[in-house]
């Protein structure tokens, strides 16, 4: 069973994951979008981080729901709004119960996912992080390695597309050859799982 401290295990993970990748992140969005993607991302799971030590919330629901209004509050661009809502969604799913199973966290995550993707419009094949999330959802059933090697290759996959939602999607085919900044960090939030459960 997974409680209140994986999830904060999971936070800090990513925050730290993305502050390894912050300039990868950047350097992929260069070329179809702001060129903030890294920095926006670094400075908002440090705020994630620090609040989590400041509150402390003792249920997994809870964790992520903090962290999520963090990301709506301190991250600009698309990217905090998308994020935001994915943790909001998933914590709220997940209520108000001290330890849930990882079946119950793919559900949970489900629902995140399924509200970014009402939110943002965007549907698997659009070249966004959705490109990356659906599939490491499905996976999520198998293990946390399953869904971080099926995120990672939803990421990769995006190289080839036209994008079709985002900033990207103005550029029309000359998003073709860039893999989607969003699809990549989302890469790394669902690796983080792996690291946060120690497997």
């Amino acid at each position: 069973m997974l409680d209140a401290d994986f999830f904060r295990r999971w936070m800090a993970a990513t925050a730290a994951s993305v502050d390894r990748e912050a300039e990868r992140l950047t350097a992929l969005d260069s070329p179809i979008g702001d060129a903030d993607h890294g920095s926006n991302l670094q400075r908002g799971f440090t705020a994630v981080v620090a609040t989590l030590d400041k509150e402390a919330p003792d249920t997994p629901g809870g964790v992520l729901t903090l962290a999520g209004r963090q990301l709506i509050s301190t991250v600009g661009g698309a990217s905090g709004p998308l994020y935001g809502t994915l943790l909001r969604r998933t914590g709220k799913a997940l209520g108000d119960a001290p330890e849930v199973s990882e079946e119950q966290l793919a559900q949970a995550l489900r629902e995140g996912v399924d509200a970014v993707m009402a939110l943002g419009g965007a549907a698997p094949g659009d070249k966004t992080m959705i490109d990356a999330l659906v599939p490491a959802v499905d996976a999520l059933g198998q293990s946390f390695a399953a869904a971080r090697a099926a995120a990672e290759e939803g990421a990769a996959a995006t190289t080839p597309l036209q994008a079709r939602k985002g900033r990207a999607s103005y550029l029309g085919e000359r998003s073709i050859g860039h893999q989607d900044p969003g699809a990549t960090s989302a890469s790394l939030l669902i690796a983080a799982l792996v690291e946060a459960s120690g497997e």
